[in-house]
């Protein structure tokens, strides 16, 4: 059952209460997220089924072709920042043709899969939470519990699958725009031509830079979807329960991206 009744407890009367309180109810929520998220994967076999197969199909449509405009703003702005800024420092010791190597690199390893994540956590991550959560207000989600229809397979298991598959898709996206948006950079402002630049950009690249940003953009869909349906299905308090779970679900998925992506560095480049 994912609907459940609210947990009534006394007030506290000291700030210990209060602090073990928030820790035991973080914890709890933190359980119930994961179970969630293995419910749902649990279902992705029926992906290709009648029933779901529209639903997965809408679904990629909407986190992937819908977020195409503005990843695509952010992938070419961030690789020109990097290549402007990191080339005006080598500029000075002469090594300025070095900003391919580094642009390429930075956004295969860390930029790319970084900013895909905040971007569709704050796009999609926010409508799947506020949808969930105006589902859970009205009480449609006991109303599927209650005919025996497993809301993780109809709602959660849709959105799961377009996350996993999309997110590291356009992280790829975000990877190649970044990238050409450092060489734009390198030829009108730092004179570096584009052979020179792609040379030195794909001369030191190895695969594995490639792959970890990939294993981070998948980590960052899990991430997205587990929060913004967590956050949706706990929601309460009529509107303004949905409009604070979706603001916990923006601020909570940035966090997990930020922490999750410094331990999967630090786990493959020690």
């Amino acid at each position: 059952m994912i609907t459940r009744e609210p947990q009534i407890f006394d007030e506290p009367t000291n700030v210990f209460q209060t602090a073990g309180r928030r820790l035991i109810l973080a914890c709890q929520g933190t359980g119930r997220a994961l179970m969630m998220l293995l419910g749902a994967a649990v279902q992705t076999p029926f992906m290709f089924s009648r029933k779901n197969r529209q639903d997965v199909s809408q679904q990629l449509y909407q986190v992937g072709i819908k977020s195409l405009g503005v990843v695509s703003v952010v992938a070419l702005f961030t690789g020109m920042i990097l290549a402007l800024q990191v080339g005006l420092e080598l500029r000075r010791y002469g090594q300025e043709t070095n900003i391919g190597m580094l642009v390429c690199i930075s956004m295969l390893r860390e930029m790319g899969p970084f900013m895909t994540g905040l971007v569709i956590a704050a796009s999609v991550g926010s409508a799947i939470a506020a949808q969930m959560g105006t589902m859970t207000v009205g009480e449609e989600i006991a109303a599927l519990d209650v005919m025996s229809i497993n809301p993780l397979r109809y709602l959660m298991m849709p959105r799961l699958v377009a996350l996993a598959i999309m997110m590291p898709l356009l992280t790829v996206y975000t990877n190649l725009l970044g990238i050409l948006g450092g060489a734009m950079v390198g030829a009108s402002q730092l004179g570096i031509s584009w052979e020179a630049y792609f040379d030195n950009a794909f001369r030191y690249a190895e695969n594995k830079d490639l792959y970890v940003g990939l294993f981070k953009a998948f980590l960052f869909g899990l991430i997205i979807v587990t929060v913004a349906c967590y956050q949706g299905f706990t929601a309460s308090e009529g509107a303004v329960g949905v409009g604070r779970a979706t603001r916990r679900t923006v601020i909570v998925s940035f966090l997990l991206i930020l922490i999750v992506g410094y331990f999967v560095t630090r786990l493959f480049y020690q």
